[in-house]
């Protein structure tokens, strides 16, 4: 069965942020006064084969460990859904990957 991955990677918490702050100085200047706490992250998305949706999150998992992120310094939190085609007969399954 075909899964869509969405991968969502941020700084862990207390890792500096230096785009995030070089935004969040950047929006008073044109008018966006009551912006604060702006982390800047990426966004992977996929599609992976697996039998069932827990197989595909372990997959993904193991992805994210080894090569997509840093644990060292970056979260992850992986959503996994059936494919477009399949979407009708299977839920969205939702983790976070915190190293």
């Amino acid at each position: 069965m075909k899964w869509s991955v969405l991968v969502e990677v941020s700084p862990r918490a207390g890792i500096s942020d230096p785009e995030g702050a070089t935004v969040e100085r950047s929006l008073p200047a044109l008018g966006f006064e009551s912006v604060s706490g702006v982390r800047i992250g990426k966004a992977i998305r996929f599609e992976v084969d697996a039998p069932d949706a827990t197989a595909a999150e372990s997959m993904v998992s193991d992805m994210c460990d080894r090569f997509l992120t840093n644990p060292v310094i970056e979260d992850a939190r992986i959503t996994v859904e059936a494919s477009t085609v399949e979407a009708s007969t299977v839920e969205a399954s939702t983790v976070e990957a915190v190293g």
